[in-house]
């Protein structure tokens, strides 16, 4: 299975202004692609193929005046730019087909776009040196921070820098699967947002909230940057400190996240969620707390750490009645109000917490023989908000098994 593996970049100044040179040419190299397939569509014309467009709007255009400049970057990152555009028209169509979700038509790339990205291959004979940076033609040697080990040597790297202007090497490696011991158990899990997760033995997962939790100061920093005049520098400044409060939120999540999703799958054989429909979700008064719990980064995470680790990952069904059915006895009760969260069945008198019920029916609709019999009910301990994941960039590692090519 390919995994993706991303390290911090710390590029110095003339490294910054070649790798921005980059980020620039393989975006005006994308948008004139765009320029050629839409006005081959407008003319009636086919759409001409991606090496055409390599000749025509790499090879070709180096000799002229007005793109003589493209030649200051690597080749294949020009090439790479077309396979991207290439891949995002297939993905387009597919969607037309039925293939696949449907998204939108390829766009133009800007220059102040949140995600700037280019990608290296080993025609680009990039590669790791002894010392652990990470050697980028036309670019220099460029510090890494390696925060655990490659499980395989790489093809390809990708640079990204983000909206916060840090910059990352992101690597996608072939590894096989890791079957960890058999477990004896198997859970079934309710997502919410006062718990963020229930599990079907009783124990209950307390909600970070990391964007709550981060209110007061995201606030602060987005109202000094409505002060500062446009085009300013110092309004550069303040955009860099909000992308930068943003990013630790989004930080801390992800780490919640995979903390949480690595612990239940190692504790558990066979994991059980219920499909949500967050967009629909996203659309309620409630908005903010679902995007802030991060459901679906968290089943997707569920789902692919299962196959890693040769766990069994179920999904049921959406409109799967788990808060109206007694666990117990099997009787419908009917719908609740969000207030209520315990509840006496009429037909057996069980009384039952409505989360700890559902993760049990969860369970019970993906075939799994759990119950919730002395279940503990105090919430489970909380992660201290982190910064940032990683090495520290002081005691940085680097990587073994991974010579330089």
């Amino acid at each position: 299975m390919q995994l993706r593996y991303s390290f911090r970049l710390y590029p110095n100044g003339a490294q910054r202004t070649a790798l921005a040179k980059a980020f620039g040419c393989a975006r005006v190299v994308y948008n004139d692609a765009i320029r050629a397939r839409e006005a081959a569509r407008t003319a009636g014309e086919p759409f001409p193929k991606i090496g055409d467009l390599s000749k025509l709007l790499i090879t070709e255009a180096k000799k002229t005046e007005e793109r003589a400049w493209l030649a200051a970057v690597s080749t294949v990152v020009l090439q790479h730019s077309l396979r991207d555009l290439d891949a995002a028209y297939r993905n387009f169509f597919d969607g037309l087909k039925g293939k696949r979700p449907r998204i939108g038509a390829p766009r133009f790339k800007g220059r102040k776009d949140n995600r700037q990205a280019v990608r290296f291959t080993a025609n680009a004979r990039w590669r790791v040196t002894t010392g652990g940076n990470l050697s980028l033609p036309k670019i220099g040697d460029v510090r890494v921070t390696w925060s655990r080990k490659l499980p395989s040597v790489p093809s390809t790297v990708t640079v990204v820098k983000d909206a916060a202007g840090r910059y990352f090497a992101s690597f996608i490696v072939e590894t096989e699967p890791e079957a960890l011991p058999e477990a004896a158990s198997h859970v079934g899990i309710d997502l919410g947002l006062s718990h963020f997760a229930i599990l079907s033995d009783g124990t209950k997962i307390e909600s970070p909230r990391f964007l709550r939790r981060a209110e007061k100061k995201l606030k602060r920093e987005q109202r000094r940057l409505s002060r500062k005049s446009k085009g300013s520098n110092n309004r550069g400044k303040a955009r860099l400190k909000v992308a930068r409060a943003h990013a630790q939120v989004a930080d801390a999540r992800r780490e919640f996240h995979h903390q949480l999703s690595t612990k239940i799958i190692r504790d558990n054989q066979t994991v059980a969620v219920e499909g949500l429909a967050v967009k629909g979700l996203a659309r309620t008064r409630l908005a903010k707390s679902i995007h802030d719990a991060g459901w679906s980064a968290f089943v997707s995470m569920l789902e692919y750490k299962a196959a890693r680790y040769g766990r069994t990952f179920v999904r049921i069904g959406r409109f799967e009645p788990t808060s109206q059915v007694c666990s117990q006895c099997g009787v419908k009760d009917g719908p609740k109000p969000l207030h209520v969260r315990v509840w006496e069945c009429r037909a057996c008198g069980a009384v039952l917490d409505r989360d700890v019920n559902a993760a049990v029916n969860v369970a019970k609709a993906a075939g799994l023989a759990v119950s919730a019999c002395g279940a503990q009910v105090r919430p489970g301990l909380v992660p201290a908000q982190r910064r940032e994941a990683g090495t520290h960039r002081d005691g940085r590692t680097t990587v073994v098994g991974l010579p330089g090519r």
